[in-house]
């Protein structure tokens, strides 16, 4: 059996009962990054074999484990942070196990465009969430043009070092709109800001930027006339946005320091040189 076991975004006493059941008595963990999953299972006194499965690996990983399935052992499948398989390799291992004929449940848990969405106050009848966008500002735009008359509250994640830009961006395309900044979630300094784009822009003007950001941006009212929306050029379909920039983890909020560790500034993602 393959269990897609979500674990905390933050705060490592957010792991469900289940969840360390599951992790206790599977033959293997497929850890994103063994590293942080060992965190975990230190804080929870779990002993357990782990298989490193990322984008750089998943080609060859995939097949082995659904050897591992084959041959009658549990495989737990886990990210750094929140929900696997969104916007990383579990979604490949999912579709596999599928194809295969395999038995595939989740336990489910913590993810972090949920909370944000929760937290945000805004319409939440229904959303859509875009994960991270491009790094280049002219994709970024246009990326974020796709949604400009949507009339769905939108979800987005963005690092420390993009969200001013972000919301400048989001300013120019969407007008001044509600919206809600939610950073640090489920840690000591969980902050979730409310108010214009305008309003918080300017409230991160002596900020120290830091942590992984959800922007949460209200939708279109389908009350407002076509002048009060910014000049924009016809918006792209969704498949017609052109980003040859790498997608970023939509999970990858990381846990929470240990408490004799001080926290310490996310380094800035690069680009890989070939998806894995």
């Amino acid at each position: 059996m393959l269990y897609i076991v979500a674990t905390p975004i933050g705060n490592l006493e957010d792991v469900s009962l289940r969840a360390l059941e599951v992790l206790r008595t599977v033959d293997v963990i497929a850890s994103e990054d063994t590293r942080h999953t060992a965190k975990l299972l230190t804080r929870h006194q779990i002993k357990a074999r782990q298989m490193p499965f990322h984008e750089h690996n998943e080609a060859r990983v995939v097949g082995k484990i659904v050897r591992l399935l084959e041959e009658g052992r549990d495989v737990a499948l886990v990210s750094d942070a929140g929900t696997p398989g969104i916007a990383d390799p579990g979604f490949a291992l999912v579709r596999r196990c599928h194809e295969e004929g395999l038995d595939v449940t989740m336990v489910p848990g913590p993810a972090a465009f949920v909370m944000a969405v929760v937290l945000s106050g805004l319409p939440v009848h229904s959303f859509t969430f875009r994960g991270f966008p491009p790094r280049k500002p002219g994709k970024r735009r246009r990326f974020l043009a796709v949604d400009a008359r949507s009339p769905h509250t939108l979800v987005l994640y963005e690092s420390p070092y993009r969200v001013v830009a972000l919301l400048q961006d989001a300013l120019e395309v969407f007008g001044d709109r509600q919206a809600a900044l939610c950073n640090d979630l489920t840690k000591k300094f969980e902050e979730v800001r409310r108010g214009t784009l305008s309003e918080l822009l300017e409230s991160l003007g002596d900020t120290k930027i830091r942590g992984e950001y959800v922007v949460v941006i209200q939708g279109r009212d389908g009350d407002a006339s076509e002048e009060d929306e910014p000049e924009t050029e016809d918006e792209p379909r969704r498949d017609e946005v052109d980003d040859e920039d790498e997608p970023e983890d939509d999970e990858a909020f990381e846990p929470a320091p240990d408490d004799d560790e001080p926290e310490q500034d996310p380094p800035e993602r690069s680009d890989p040189p070939a998806p894995e």
